[in-house]
């Protein structure tokens, strides 16, 4: 299996609180949105859908979806993206469920993630990136379709919804291989939540060019 056979589901409607409550995704890094970095890493994989409010501009043949109700937190965003990229493209086996925020994710990472995901006979329902501190970096992952479908369906009939839902709860009902990163640069998972952060992944990009 490579990150080809794989859809694409990118949670897109998060606010920075301590941004100045814009929408992360579309925040310039090299000139560029988070979200078509984000984007560009998977180019080649499909079907593809962003979670996230009007206004985003995406590639074409990239579907938009939103979480019910709008604002519900990364759960909600998963469980309405996975049923957009159902819909559209039924047979998908696997998913890469990224943030939208990830400026210096690349296609080779994901590629990693995949391989080590492996083909349907092995015993794991994903793979996820751990950090240098151990953590699980549970929206730079690739999972199977039918196990992260049915772990959503369990938490929403558990809860009575997916609004507010925490991604550890979702987590907990799966099978996760914790893939360490091996590449050199930057790491994939690297996220922006903050000035310093921004900062950070700007310089990075500066170096990239």
């Amino acid at each position: 299996m490579d990150s080809h056979d794989c859809g694409v589901v990118v949670l897109a409607g998060g606010r920075g609180s301590r941004l100045g409550g814009v929408v992360k995704p579309g925040i310039l890094v090299g000139g560029r949105p988070m979200l078509s970095r984000v984007l560009d890493a998977t180019a080649g994989m499909s079907p593809r859908v962003v979670v996230g409010p009007d206004g985003l501009a995406l590639p074409a043949g990239v579907l938009r979806t939103v979480e019910s109700p709008p604002g519900g937190g990364p759960v909600a965003g998963a469980g309405a993206g996975l049923s957009a990229l159902i819909r559209d493209a039924p047979g998908t086996a696997t998913v890469a469920l990224l943030a939208g925020d990830l400026p210096m994710l690349t296609a080779a990472a994901l590629a990693d993630l995949t391989a080590t995901l492996g083909g349907a006979g092995t015993d794991v329902d994903g793979a996820c990136f751990l950090d240098e501190g151990g953590r699980r970096q549970l929206l730079c992952g690739v999972w199977r379709v039918e196990a992260l479908a049915a772990a959503l369906d369990g938490l929403a009939a558990e809860r009575g919804d997916l609004s507010g839902a925490s991604m550890r709860a979702l987590f907990a009902r799966l099978r996760v291989r914790d893939v360490r990163w091996t590449g050199s640069g930057v790491p994939p998972w690297f996220d922006c939540d903050t000035e310093e952060d921004l900062r950070r992944a700007e310089d990075w990009a500066a170096g990239d060019s």
